[in-house]
């Protein structure tokens, strides 16, 4: 199919400042700096004309799929257009896969290092595009496949047998009779918040960690988020980002809502979490650089690992140590009507239980790949995920829905915090390192160094 003049023009422009070779000075020493300011101007051009492509791109395959597209802030003109004329499956694949070469054919001639960056986070993008749109239209990959096609990164996945270990401590912090995880789950049931104490304990809970995140990354004055209880969902948590520096965040009450969750969806979903990161993209890129790919987001996408890592990552960064369980003993259970409990039973149980979530995955993939039926895709997430068989449905459901987008959590946080945390620098420099996941074009790659 022939190119979009877009892409015509800019490469002639391009082709036009060599052809005639660099302007001389009086001396006959070429104007380099003219010219390297022309070069860059039209690899910006040619970008700019992808990103425009891209964002149209994906703007119709969201009408193809509910829940293809997390987030739009662009002009609404763009949005109504990509709607009232979307091309078929077919046409939008074979499309995605010409501006993927003309990704690659404009990268080659990039210079600049944050161009570069720009140009691979397209090309990612991309590829994730095209593989949802091949799924879209009947193929299957095997899950490892999968991830790394969408996300970026392939995982590796550990036997179940090899959290066996962590189930036998469990065991040891809740002794009694019956199988593991009913015994656990009774006694978490003591840490329920009450529904009529869920407003004020998560609002209470989101100001902590807008708090501990606004004293190293300075934030819009105008930012701001609507929070809503909502029923009927297979996640418990979810943002909304509406673009302007204002999210809606949701929090799923399907299920009983222990304390445990205030703080880690008020990171997760706030702050540092996916408010703030959909925040330092739009001020960032969006309105100071005019990248206009950003103002979308694909939900399958490498987009997403860095969402969901860093703002599952967010939780330890905001409350390091002994903070969190502190904040929830001393602020949170009041709020809430829990009575404190006498010794750290319950967070060493947290711990324990966290550190065995890696079985999810393995579940996950083996469950997607046919490898196991829902019946014992349900019953493995009771026994490892130390849950009731109402939330080892939820679970699962979740699975069948977004399948293995399960991997951006776990993984993406050890991804997240790896490179974070690399060479054991100040709680300064963590921050830093954080705003700067949260504030440029990041891959999973850029988190491996690679």
């Amino acid at each position: 199919m022939p190119k979009p003049i877009f892409f015509s023009l800019a490469a002639a422009a391009l082709l036009a400042g060599c052809a005639a070779g660099p302007a001389k000075t009086p001396t006959g020493e070429p104007q380099v700096a003219a010219l390297d300011v022309r070069r860059a101007d039209a690899h910006a051009a040619a970008l700019d004309a992808i990103a425009a492509s891209y964002l149209r791109l994906s703007l119709e395959i969201g009408t193809h799929e509910p829940g293809y597209i997390d987030a739009y802030y662009g002009p609404a003109a763009i949005k109504a257009a990509a709607e009232a004329a979307p091309r078929d499956k077919p046409t939008l694949l074979a499309a995605t896969r010409a501006l993927m070469a003309e990704t690659d054919r404009t990268a080659r001639r990039l210079d600049d290092p944050l161009a570069k960056r720009r140009a691979a986070f397209l090309r990612a993008q991309l590829r994730a595009a095209e593989t949802r749109l091949m799924m879209m239209e009947g193929t299957r990959f095997a899950f490892v496949d999968e991830a790394e096609r969408l996300f970026g990164v392939r995982p590796r996945l550990k036997p179940l047998a090899s959290y066996d270990t962590e189930l036998a401590k469990i065991d040891a912090l809740v002794p009694g009779e019956g199988p593991l995880a009913d015994r656990v789950e009774a006694y978490l049931d003591a840490f329920t918040i009450p529904r009529d104490r869920l407003q004020p304990t998560f609002e209470a809970a989101i100001a902590r960690c807008r708090g501990r995140s606004l004293a190293h990354i300075p934030m819009p004055t105008d930012e701001s988020f609507r929070l809503e209880f909502v029923t009927g969902k297979s996640w418990s948590g979810y943002n909304y980002y509406q673009g302007g520096y204002h999210s809606l965040i949701q929090v799923n009450t399907d299920l009983p809502i222990r304390l445990s969750r205030a703080l880690d969806l008020g990171c997760h979903e706030g702050y540092p979490g996916h408010h703030l990161l959909n925040m330092k993209l739009e001020e960032k890129l969006v309105k100071e650089r005019g990248w206009t790919e950003f103002s979308v987001y694909p939900l399958y996408s490498p987009q997403s690992l860095i969402a969901e890592g860093s703002a599952n990552y967010g939780i330890d960064l905001a409350f390091p140590g002994d903070a969190k369980a502190a904040t929830e003993r001393d602020v949170l259970m009041p709020i809430a009507g829990i009575a404190a409990p006498a010794d750290d039973r319950y967070w060493q149980l947290l711990a324990a239980i966290e550190r065995a979530s890696g079985a999810r995955l393995t579940i996950a993939q083996q469950y997607l790949d046919g490898e196991i039926d829902r019946r014992a895709a349900v019953a493995l997430t009771q026994k490892y995920l130390l849950v009731s068989q109402p939330r080892a449905e939820q679970s699962v459901r979740f699975t069948d829905q977004y399948r293995s987008y399960v991997i951006n959590y776990g993984l993406g946080e050890a991804m997240v915090r790896a490179h974070v945390e690399r060479g054991k620098p100040s709680r300064a420099e963590m921050w830093r390192r954080m705003e700067r996941i949260v504030s440029e074009p990041t891959l999973p790659s850029d988190l491996q160094g690679q």
